[in-house]
């Protein structure tokens, strides 16, 4: 069964920085896109950003851009979300998610990002 396994999630402080760690149980992926999204408490799941494995492109939420990246490791099957100047806002359950193109199919378990002001 193919899963994806999140690490990396905390507690810090505002302005701290923190990378979330995405690691696929198969070379598959390597076709996807994957994505990371986040669901603050009391609140739906948003997007945060995305990258198409076999390029590198990426594309971030408006409320990221410019604080976080997302990058992979082809070698190691893992999508990594670098969070840097982190706001209390920022608090959420993380989660990554592939998608082949039309929809997320596969989803991880999440991780939980805290941060404290």
């Amino acid at each position: 069964q193919v899963q994806l396994v999140e690490s990396g999630g905390g507690l810090v402080q505002a302005g701290d920085s923190l990378r979330l760690s995405c690691e696929a149980s198969e070379r598959t992926f390597s076709t996807y896109i994957m994505g990371w999204f986040r669901q603050p408490p009391g609140k739906d799941r948003e997007f945060v950003g995305s990258i198409t494995w076999s390029t590198g492109n990426a594309y971030y939420a408006a409320s990221v851009k410019g604080r976080f990246t997302i990058s992979r490791d082809s070698a190691k099957n893992t999508v990594f979300l670098q969070m840097n100047s982190l706001k209390p806002e920022d608090t959420a359950v993380y989660y990554c998610a592939a998608s082949p193109g039309a929809s997320w199919d596969h989803w991880g378990q999440g991780t939980q990002v805290t941060v404290s002001s």
